[in-house]
């Protein structure tokens, strides 16, 4: 009898990359962690060096039919400097490397590291090294970003205890109700290529999605503070599934309030006019590049005050529960529908 073949969707992408990790091991002291985390940490003596990595492809990751390429560079840049964030640690080198069909002129090209420039120039950070190749479709990028952090200051996910506060920075969804918006359009434009979009009410939340910006300031304003947060975790594929990535590697449980989830107004609005639910948005949307960590009890007055920093529940000792406490004071399961990458 033939043996099913096992699809990558049923794995889903985190099945997907703890099947490939589980067949390796570290071989070398200076790697202090590899897979399983927002980047790689490599001993540099007091320091640690950290490395992550993010393919982007067209049609998948993003639209040129309304993604700008100097955005795009610019955004491409962000992610990554966003997992270095994550780890607390501050960003200093890239590699860039793309694979581009002939479609794509020189001034596209130029359009893209100019986005790329621009991302270099905010951050901080160097471009040290890449690679281009050809494409038989579309554009592929693929960013290596390199970062430091003193070792006793690196962030893992694995860090959380029961009891410890669940922090989120800025607002949630904007990014995913951008996304509704520019399919929106691009439907209209479709089957009616004279009409005009019109995006300018909504420029917020395309803004969120378009221009992402990695929250570097919230690790110095944290190291300000003297705040060591417990875990810590970028918002790339939805709060709710992130606070699932702490629960697991930290072995704790998830409880959350509903109306401590901080969602701009604009956003807000924009799903319910699209008769969307804008918890749901906030829990599920992707790509808002904000940080969720954890602190102690102890360093809750030291944050308390922060206009950005938003406290939303806390940890305990049920690694089972994940829950969230609606407005109306019912108690809902915690459900991580963010964005798979293999969904069939």
């Amino acid at each position: 009898m033939d043996k099913k073949r096992l699809e990558i969707s049923d794995l889903g992408e985190f099945g997907l990359i703890d099947r490939i990790a589980g067949n390796f091991s570290i071989k070398n002291r200076s790697t202090l962690k590899g897979i399983g985390d927002d980047a790689a940490v490599l001993d540099a003596g007091d320091e640690a060096i950290l490395i992550s990595t993010d393919l982007l492809v067209e049609g998948i990751h993003f639209d040129l039919a309304y993604t700008p390429l100097h955005h795009l560079g610019y955004k491409a840049v962000a992610a990554n400097v966003s997992d270095i964030a994550a780890m607390n640690g501050k960003a200093e080198q890239i590699t860039v490397s793309i694979a581009l069909s002939n479609r794509f002129s020189v001034d596209a090209v130029d359009a893209l590291y100019e986005g790329i420039k621009a991302a270099c120039d905010s951050f901080t950070v160097d471009l040290v090294g890449g690679d281009t190749t050809s494409s038989r479709a579309g554009l592929m990028i693929s960013i290596t970003v390199l970062g430091r952090a003193k070792k006793e200051k690196v962030v893992y996910r694995n860090g959380a205890k029961p009891n410890d506060i669940i922090c989120v920075t800025g607002d949630l969804g904007g990014a995913f109700m951008g996304l509704q918006i520019l399919e929106r359009e691009k439907e209209v434009y479709l089957s009616n290529p004279a009409m005009q979009p019109e995006i300018e009410k909504y420029e917020y939340m395309v803004g969120r999605l378009l221009k992402a910006e990695a929250r570097t300031d919230i690790v110095a304003d944290l190291a300000e503070q003297g705040v060591i947060p417990t875990s810590m975790i970028d918002i790339s594929d939805g709060l709710a599934s992130e606070l699932f990535h702490l629960s697991k590697q930290s072995n704790v449980g998830i409880h959350i309030f509903e109306d401590k989830i901080p969602i701009d107004h604009q956003t807000y609005d924009a799903a319910i006019e699209f008769k969307l639910d804008p918890i749901t948005c906030a829990l599920n949307g992707g790509e808002d590049y904000e940080l969720l960590f954890t602190i102690a009890q102890a360093d809750y007055e030291k944050l308390k005050n922060h206009a950005d920093i938003h406290m939303i529940g806390y940890t305990n000792d049920k690694p089972a529960e994940k829950i969230m406490v609606s407005k109306q004071g019912t108690v809902v399961p915690l459900k991580a529908q963010g964005w798979n990458h293999f969904a069939g």
